[in-house]
């Protein structure tokens, strides 16, 4: 009883929110119970030990008299540091080490969808954690084929990380590689989901083959499709893998409209996307070498506009993209109440200064304005970053070849998206390879009304 004393308080010596008591069961016998203070619930430390403690005549029915939710016997000291930090009591009782769970409630309540908001559908979202989150999944998929693999990650944080999947509807082994994956994690911190991102995806992909949600109906619909949801304590998102352009593309609260009226949405931002990577590259193309695409009048019109700036279209273009990415930034990093409006007032300030002054053309104003608008829809950082690398690449293609470069951009463009796998399945299903429920589903929007039946034995499992 001495040595664990005193190792404790050696092991602590420098942690000042360290409580040690002790108490007199019997004039033979002492029992010590340590715990930190900024951890623990006094509240449930008087409830569960010390009034429990204070009846108990002998050490013999000691662990029947601790009415806490979870009590677990240790085998060393050492191990019981884990706990401590844990927010649980350690208590030492003639020579034998137990660990009662009175942690704190230091989170936060449930909060609305703030990155992922939506006008239909719950409103629910993750907390930092991982009972709550684990239980918001649970909520909604009520059935026994439910399952958990742990994992603690972090040399120094050792924090607990689940792998969720259906045991009858994702493959095992695409459990197995993410559990393999992770398990080989080697960090000394880990303090969100996000951070294992770049350990799932392969190094030289551009494209983001993980999803980050802070949605539990995304994650419920995922697990059913037969993907894989990682979630994490001290985090208020989860990871969605395997992930594929289309989901992206197309977000998952559409299914929270009509099954029809959103195709036209969805067409608008398939527009979007292509026109956020391309149009910038294929005015450059045009203006300096392919002059012959478009109209006499039109190119009669973009002369006469360019013909007092005194810069070339490529440095005109490029300045105003880095402007646009700059107040994108801003946006993001200034407080919500004011964000918006000063990256706004921004804009219109920088667009007008610079026209009046001759710098930049009105055409190429629009041209950048409408390749900022069109890239906004996509909300996803990952996403847009991609987007932004393949745009910039493709207008420097096309400064120095014309149209045949924007061509060989766009090829480039295919084989890297082709050649993308996330957890080993091509990133451009269900297209190639083609799979009709999951394309009449997220492309089309054409919902079956046996749906559920179909998904139950057709799921990503059996269709990829």
């Amino acid at each position: 009883m001495k040595k664990a004393l005193e190792y404790i308080q050696k092991e602590f010596q420098n942690d000042p929110d360290l409580v040690i008591k002790h108490i007199n069961v019997n004039p033979l016998h002492k029992v010590y119970i340590f715990y930190l203070e900024s951890l623990c619930s006094q509240d449930k430390i008087n409830e569960y030990i010390l009034k429990k403690l204070t009846s108990v005549k002998s050490l013999i029915d000691f662990e029947s008299a601790i009415p806490g939710s979870k009590i677990k016997k240790l085998q060393d000291l050492p191990e019981a540091e884990k706990y401590l930090y844990d927010g649980y009591s350690v208590i030492i009782a003639n020579k034998n080490i137990y660990a009662i769970e009175t942690k704190a409630d230091i989170n936060r309540g449930l909060s609305t969808n703030e990155n992922e908001p939506a006008i239909n559908g719950p409103k629910n979202a993750f907390v930092e954690n991982y009972q709550t989150n684990l239980g918001l999944i649970k909520r909604r998929l009520k059935t026994k084929h439910f399952k958990t693999k742990n994992i603690s990650l972090g040399r120094l944080s050792s924090n607990n990380v689940g792998i969720l999947y259906l045991d009858n509807v994702a493959k095992a082994e695409n459990v197995t590689k993410v559990y393999d994956i992770l398990s080989k994690i080697d960090i000394d911190i880990l303090n969100s989901s996000e951070s294992l991102i770049k350990y799932l995806s392969a190094s030289k992909d551009l494209f983001p083959t993980v999803i980050s949600t802070e949605r539990p109906d995304r994650c419920a619909e995922a697990l059913a499709e037969g993907k894989i949801v990682i979630i994490c304590d001290n985090s208020p998102t989860a990871l969605i893998v395997p992930a594929f352009l289309i989901d992206f593309i197309n977000p998952f609260t559409d299914k929270y409209n009509n099954n029809y009226n959103i195709n036209f949405t969805k067409l608008i931002r398939m527009i979007c996307f292509i026109c956020s990577i391309v149009v910038p590259a294929f005015y450059i193309a045009v203006i300096n070498y392919n002059q012959e695409a478009i109209p006499t009048s039109l190119i009669i019109n973009f002369a006469s506009q360019r013909s007092k700036i005194p810069f070339p279209a490529l440095v005109e273009c490029i300045v105003m993209l880095i402007i646009c990415e700059i107040l994108r930034e801003s946006d993001l990093r200034f407080p919500s109440k004011y964000g918006s409006a000063a990256s706004l007032l921004g804009a219109l300030v920088l667009g007008d200064a610079a026209v009046s002054a001759g710098l930049v053309s009105p055409i190429m104003i629009i041209i950048c304005s409408f390749t900022y608008v069109s890239s906004l829809i996509f909300s996803d950082p990952e996403i847009s970053n991609m987007m932004r690398y393949y745009r910039f690449f493709l207008i420097f293609l096309a400064s120095f070849l014309g149209l045949y470069g924007l061509v060989l951009g766009v090829i480039f463009f295919f084989i890297n998206l082709c050649d993308t796998k996330s957890i080993g399945y091509p990133y451009t299903f269900p297209l190639a390879p083609f799979d009709k429920p999951y394309f009449s589903e997220f492309i089309l929007a054409k919902y079956n009304k046996y749906r559920s039946k179909k998904l139950s034995s057709n799921t990503v499992k059996e269709r990829k």
